[in-house]
Formats: C-alpha cells, structure tokens, sequence
C-alpha cells in the first residue's frame, strides 16, 4: 500500500488531518497487519489526509511500564515525544487500545499532549458524518456477532457504546456476553503478558473468555485490540471452532462491507 509518511507530507510543505499510528503489533505481526491494511483502505475510502511515521514509529514503551521498567519506558517515551513535537502532530488515531491509552493518560505528563482517537471512535464518525456507507445486505446482514471488551478500552477509559455502534451498522445482530462492558473479562494479553508465559492455574484465561464468547453462539467474535485478537483466535483453536467461529477486528469487519 501506497502510504504517505509524516516526513513525506513536511517534505511537501503541508500536513495531514491525523497521524495514523500503526503499533508493534499492526507492524509486524502478520496477523495485525491485516488489521493496518483494513483500516487504511477505509482511510483511503473516505478521503482521509492521514500518515503514518514509518521507520520512525517507535514502539509506545507501554510493555516495558506494564512489566515494571520504568527506566526503559521513559527513555521509548521521550523519543517518541520529540518526533511527534518536531512534527507538529496535533491528532492521533491508533487501533491499539493499548497505545490509545498511554497516549492519552501517560504521555501528558512527560510532555506529550495530542488529541488521542481509538480507531473505533474515529469509524464510528465517519459513519456518522456519511464518509463512509456501509452496504445494504452486507455481508454481516443478520448474522450473530459478539464483542470483546478491551480492558484498556472499556473498563480503562470507558469506550463503550463507539464500537457497538459500528457493529449495529454492519445490520448484524450483536449478542452480548454475559461478562461485557464494565464487567468484561480480560483476554489474558494486557500488562505485558502478551509476552510471556502465565503463571500456572487451573486453565488460560484466553481460553476462559473465549468459551464465553463461543457459548453466545455467534459465527464472529468482534474485537478491536490486536492482543486481544491474537488470544482469542488461540482460544477459538483451543476450542477446535476455527471453522464455524472467526476472529476479526471491527476494522476488517467494516472494510469488506462499504459501499
């Protein structure tokens, strides 16, 4: 994909209306890339003036925060503030909830002030404000879709109704699991456990959340985290469901139904 990149558009003398940032895991996680792609070919749909820093994206720090180097935290931070500032970036649009949070709580403080957007938010305006139109009897048209509560989405910051809103416009019939929202059950790849092993217990917790997940009957599982989504596919694995349940991100979900 053709993508603009920061240094590009000031090379040109202009500027974009958001900073697209990718993350580690949209970067190079095959998986998550899947995710990027969608979401940009959305941006490029709606006639979106987005960048992204390319090769000058450094990773957030919030992995090195969670498992307690602080020390490595605010040494990624600071770089990460300089090259944002340099820019003149105002606006940020990320689809790591994760990223989305220590952008918005955790930056502030180290000098990093910018108006932080999840990328269900932002899908959800474009909804809104006609950008982007979803078809008619989409793909998605009547079928069981359930959504997964990102803990540094939902219960840290509250975002709650933005992406339901953008599932509602798939025509979908959103089923609830019975831990959602407020009480949404983590997936188990938060606080930098994406990396490790867990300590032992009686079972995974990704496997806990996606039982109750598969239980809704639902042929989708609708996330909007690339951990979470990388958790709950092993789970759904786990489970021996890959053929009858499938794991997709809202962004992917929205992409292959717009007009």
């Amino acid at each position: 994909m053709q993508v603009t990149t920061m240094a590009e558009y000031v090379a040109k003398g202009e500027s974009p209306e958001i900073l697209f940032w990718v993350g580690c895991a949209g970067s190079y996680d095959q998986r998550a890339q899947k995710i990027t792609k969608a979401f940009a070919a959305i941006l490029d749909k709606a006639a979106i003036r987005y960048a992204i820093l390319g090769k000058e994206e450094a990773c957030t720090g919030d992995p090195a925060r969670r498992a307690g180097n602080e020390f490595l935290f605010q040494m990624m931070a600071y770089q990460n503030i300089q090259t944002l500032n340099n820019y003149g970036v105002k606006k940020i649009v990320t689809a790591c909830p994760h990223c989305f949070n220590i952008f918005l709580n955790e930056y502030p403080v180290l000098g990093g002030h910018y108006e932080v957007v999840h990328h269900t938010v932002f899908l959800q305006q474009l909804i809104d404000e006609g950008k982007i139109r979803v078809k008619e009897g989409g793909p998605y048209k009547g079928k069981k879709i359930t959504f997964h509560d990102s803990c540094y989405l939902g219960r840290a910051n509250h975002v709650y109704e933005a992406p339901r809103r953008v599932l509602e416009a798939l025509d979908a019939d959103l089923v609830e699991m019975k831990r959602c929202r407020s009480k949404g059950l983590c997936c188990g790849a938060g606080g930098a456990q994406m990396f490790k092993e867990e300590e032992k217990g009686t079972t995974r917790v990704n496997f806990e959340r996606s039982g109750e997940a598969i239980g809704t009957g639902a042929g989708v599982i609708a996330s909007a985290c690339p951990f979470c989504n990388t958790m709950l596919t092993d789970g759904v694995k786990h489970e021996e469901k890959e053929d009858s349940v499938k794991v997709m991100d809202i962004a992917e979900l929205i992409a292959s139904s717009i007009v």
